[in-house]
């Protein structure tokens, strides 16, 4: 499969830059830069802040030039291509723009690992790229880290085949959108965003799953199913997105799954406690004992003495303005002075144990 990679990603490089060649490429930028370093009048701009950029022009450029293999090495960075292709991966050569419509009518981008919450994406997105009209396309929206059961599939969440051009709604929809459920403690999930380009229209094995249809339905391995058909499609774009749990996540388990949401909770391991010394060094001995006494006597003398004080009917008593500042009786103890201190400090012996 990567032999068929490199082959893919030659014929891009020779359509997207008609046949020129890499090294014509790289001279032709460093002469660029040389001009620039050597032009008195742009520095003397840049020296004064005055130097205008527009950033349309450089983001065409930046995609032109190194913009598709920094997005390569970005997807790198977060595995994308390791958990949707194993060890084949390839250049996104077409810019995939992916917009979702927010409720105050603003839109928000989907670039190469930014975070959209998933109250954000409830709603299908709008999805732009540059393509003649007699080409077709297929897109897929797959979920790297969602799957409830099996931790090495993946959930496919969109999949529209046979689009004509630039145009979403004339495409085949073979899995119809469904919104990010990122359960919660599990921290960031990575959606994933692929356009392939078609050979020529494609009828691809698989059920049609409608928004109603039970999560098995949609239990897909990109691998699998690209091996498949790899030689009519070619992936050709790429956008990802990270997303975490909100409330949406538990209305979305509620309402449409008709099931109890998933919750996890990192369980974390008992403290280590070093085995009882006869004459412990330099610890005071009063929270050295407390490490080995009951955690639930320790709490309730803690909650008496902050209980001691307090009143109902009655404002606390206002906090000392410089704690430390009063005087203690010089012949109580030297732990005991310390442990009055903490008090008084808000810090508790419960903190230290």
């Amino acid at each position: 499969m990567a032999n068929y990679y490199v082959q893919d990603q030659q014929e891009m490089v020779e359509f997207l830059w008609c046949e020129v060649s890499a090294s014509d490429i790289r001279t032709k930028r460093l002469e660029h830069i040389k001009n620039n370093k050597n032009d008195k009048n742009l520095e003397q701009l840049a020296r004064n802040h005055k130097l205008e950029l527009d950033l349309t022009k450089a983001r065409i450029e930046w995609l032109k030039t190194a913009g598709p293999n920094q997005k390569k090495q970005i997807a790198d960075h977060y595995g994308i291509f390791e958990h949707l292709y194993g060890e084949g991966y390839f250049i996104p050569f077409v810019n995939l723009d992916v917009y979702y419509n927010l409720n105050d009518g603003s839109l928000l981008p989907v670039f190469s690992g930014n975070v959209v919450k998933p109250k954000e994406a409830i709603k299908y997105p709008s999805v732009g790229y540059e393509s003649d009209a007699n080409s077709l396309w297929t897109l897929s929206l797959t979920s790297l880290d969602g799957h409830l059961t099996e931790a090495n599939k993946e959930y496919v969440h969109w999949l529209i085949a046979n689009i004509p051009g630039d145009s979403i709604e004339k495409g085949d929809t073979i899995v119809e959108y469904l919104q990010p459920f990122p359960l919660k403690g599990t921290g960031y999930h990575r959606y994933v965003f692929v356009l392939y380009k078609q050979d020529g229209k494609v009828s691809y094995d698989l059920p049609k799953v409608t928004s109603s249809s039970p999560l098995e339905a949609r239990t897909f391995i990109t691998r699998e199913w690209y091996q498949k058909y790899q030689d009519n499609i070619t992936p050709t774009g790429l956008a990802f997105y990270q997303t975490d749990w909100d409330d949406s996540v538990k209305d979305f388990f509620h309402n449409e799954l008709k099931m109890k949401e998933p919750i996890y909770e990192y369980d974390f391991p008992a403290p280590y406690i070093r085995p009882q010394e006869w004459f412990p060094r330099r610890r005071p001995f009063n929270i050295y004992m407390d490490k080995y006494r009951d955690p639930k006597q320790i709490n309730k003398e803690y909650l008496v003495r902050k209980l001691k004080n307090e009143d109902p009917f009655k404002k606390p008593p206002p906090q000392l303005k410089f704690p430390n500042a009063h005087p203690l009786p010089k012949n109580m103890p030297s732990w005991l002075k310390l442990q009055e201190k903490n008090i008084r400090l808000g810090w508790g012996r419960v903190n230290d144990v």
